[in-house]
């Protein structure tokens, strides 16, 4: 894990940390709105804010793993131990759809005891069932509770089959793939016997990364190795009729997987055997290479899963050293969900280790000793103290804003036009829809969202974190015309259920001019273009249901880099488009973004379709 370089830290531990509805103005813009100011203030908002007609990704889960916090939980009481599995899995808690399990690679000159995670694997070549308790207990519970996608993933294969004879620093040796292959699916047929079934394996995380300084179990996978392994389990499995699905390749950063999963997927016979693309996203990714992870999915016709992320913090969503179990940090996690589900377009989210020890000098305060990597801590010295308290952050309760609602199956809608320094996203699941909004702001912030449908109907719920509550009931919004009006609390994040049943959607009708130059998308069948901004018809487009995007001389159809306007609708991806909220339009063919072709800004400059790259030249607004 990326989380190697994070010491193991041992203290006494300190003091115990105990565990709405005006007017949100939210514009019918297509495209993005500016963050906060600089006083950290909304700018006020003039127009309500859009919820598209066309549906964009479908959730699978929302989850986080199991990784070395068990070989330390497995100490704590049976009491602890219960519940703790029932604030992770129960719908009193997180309601988590997805739990990572770790299957260890036996510890092997791994330096930090919780991270040397046993395997099953006896010298004789025999198994021991009986090790790893505190992982097997903690997937028991997650299996007992119904948890929808139970996946297991390796940081490092059993040490036999590693170069250096290690559970760090080392790769696996060529000749023992299919050794391996049979191994991880022997401990899938094993819990499967136990009423256990894993959906997905992970075969290696983080492969670009040998953990070479053993604080962790890890071993390097090269790219040319992957689609091997890839192969000898897929193989595996199918010759023993497992119906676990593969996920691969869980690169660091998202830089790394755009770059390097079409290298090993394009390998012959190989992308049959995965199901899903994933990556983590240390590398603090930008709107465009988010925008990228959509292209490469899409490229290789899989869904893309986030499937880890933690340590960010000192304001930023990129990699710090400190502990903040604050709402300051619970909101730039949220940030990270709302970034991966809208401009990522990803299908899951997992969070990194649920549980950790490394809260530094204070679990209750903020400091520079801990680490951002749990949801709940425990005392790292809960062995000689007798400590098993839990400690609750802020993270935790943001998590749950999304996994508590956001159910397996909710279908993701892009919002545009929401207020500065406000995030907003919505899921429907069968007429029921979840917005979670996030208001970075210092002061209250109204919000308007408007539905270009029957629905909602009738709030049914809102739910609030922030500085001062803990998924707190809170004023239900108004609702009247398709238009849900609320206030937004400084500093939250608000989840608003409401129910409804439907009566068709509304296309959006208007010009969508380029964030750069200033001027109005135009296309015919000669190509697309823009021009000044007239308030003519042929700068005037609808957007529906099915993602088209329709303009005076007929549909926007993409073919190749090229674009058109063509009489007829094809039904096709070409001519499907996804308006995120940050501005950029990406077509559903390829992934790719709206693009004004070399940042040009005259009238007549060419608009192509062009890998995403957070330039304002791929940022569109309508007018």
């Amino acid at each position: 894990m990326t989380t190697e370089g994070m010491p193991v830290l041992t203290r006494t531990r300190r003091s115990v940390l105990a565990t709405a509805a005006a007017a949100l103005a939210v514009t019918g813009a297509l495209i993005s709105s500016p963050p906060a100011n600089a006083a950290g203030t909304a700018d006020t908002a003039t127009a309500p804010a859009e919820v598209s007609p066309h549906a964009a990704q479908t959730i699978d889960d929302i989850g986080a793993s199991g990784a070395w916090w068990v070989n330390d939980l497995q100490h704590f009481a049976p009491e602890v131990q219960a519940r703790v599995a029932k604030l992770l899995f129960s719908k009193q808690g997180l309601d988590l759809s997805s739990y990572r399990y770790n299957i260890g690679g036996g510890g092997a000159a791994v330096t930090t005891p919780a991270r040397a995670a046993e395997d099953f694997l006896n010298a004789d070549g025999s198994y021991d069932w009986s090790k790893d308790k505190g992982g097997r207990t903690f997937l028991t519970y997650a299996a007992q509770y119904g948890v929808q996608d139970l996946i297991g993933f390796v940081n490092s294969a059993p040490a036999r089959w590693t170069t250096n004879g290690q559970s760090c620093g080392g790769q696996l040796k060529t000749e023992n793939e299919g050794d391996y292959a049979k191994y991880v699916a022997d401990v899938t047929d094993h819990f499967a016997r136990q009423g256990v079934k894993l959906d997905y394996i992970s075969p290696f995380n983080e492969p670009d990364n040998d953990f070479g300084s053993c604080g962790q179990e890890g071993m390097k996978v090269t790219v040319d190795q992957r689609d091997d392994i890839v192969r000898a389990l897929g193989a595996e499995q199918r010759a023993r009729h497992q119906r676990t699905g593969i996920i691969a390749d869980e690169s660091s950063s998202t830089a790394q997987f755009t770059t390097e999963v079409p290298q090993w997927l394009s390998q012959p016979d190989t992308a049959r055997y995965v199901s899903k693309l994933a990556h983590h996203t240390y590398n603090n990714p930008s709107d465009g290479q988010l925008g990228n992870v959509y292209e490469t999915a899409k490229t290789a016709g899989k869904t893309s899963w986030a499937s880890e992320i933690c340590c960010f913090g000192k304001g930023s969503t990129g990699w710090n050293q400190e502990y903040d179990p604050t709402i300051d940090n619970a909101l730039l996690l949220s940030r990270i969900i709302y970034k991966d589900f809208a401009s990522a377009h990803d299908s899951a989210f997992q969070w990194w280790v649920a549980l950790a020890s490394g809260y530094g000098s204070d679990p209750t305060a903020r400091n520079d000793e801990g680490w951002n990597d749990g949801l709940i801590y425990y005392d790292p010295d809960y062995a000689t103290n007798g400590n098993q308290t839990l400690y609750f952050t802020k993270r935790y309760y943001a998590l749950g804003q999304y996994s508590k609602f956001v159910t397996p199956g909710s279908v993701a809608h892009n919002v545009t036009g929401a207020p500065a320094g406000v995030e907003v996203s919505a899921y429907d699941r069968n007429g029921t829809w979840v917005v979670v909004v996030n208001n970075h702001n210092t002061t209250d912030t109204p919000l308007s969202l408007h539905f270009n449908s029957g629905t909602p109907v009738r709030a049914a719920r809102a739910v609030r974190t922030s500085a001062t509550e803990d998924w707190a009931r809170v004023a239900k919004p108004s609702v009247s015309a398709g238009t849900v009006s609320a206030t937004l609390a400084a500093r939250s994040i608000t989840t608003y259920v409401l129910d409804g049943k439907g009566h068709g959607s509304a296309a959006v009708t208007g010009a969508l001019a380029g964030n750069q130059s200033g001027k109005c998308l135009t296309a015919d069948a000669s190509g697309a273009a823009i021009a000044t901004c007239t308030g003519a018809e042929d700068q005037s487009w609808s957007y529906d249901a099915k993602g088209t995007l329709k303009g005076a001389n007929g549909y926007l159809t993409a073919s190749g880099s090229a674009l058109t306007a063509t009489a007829e609708p094809t039904g096709d991806a070409s001519q499907r488009w996804l308006l995120n909220a940050n501005g950029q339009i990406l077509s559903e063919a390829s992934g790719k973004c709206l693009d004004v072709s070399g940042q040009a800004t005259a009238d007549g400059s060419k608009v192509i379709l062009y890998s995403c790259n957070s330039g304002t030249n791929e940022a569109w607004t309508r007018q």
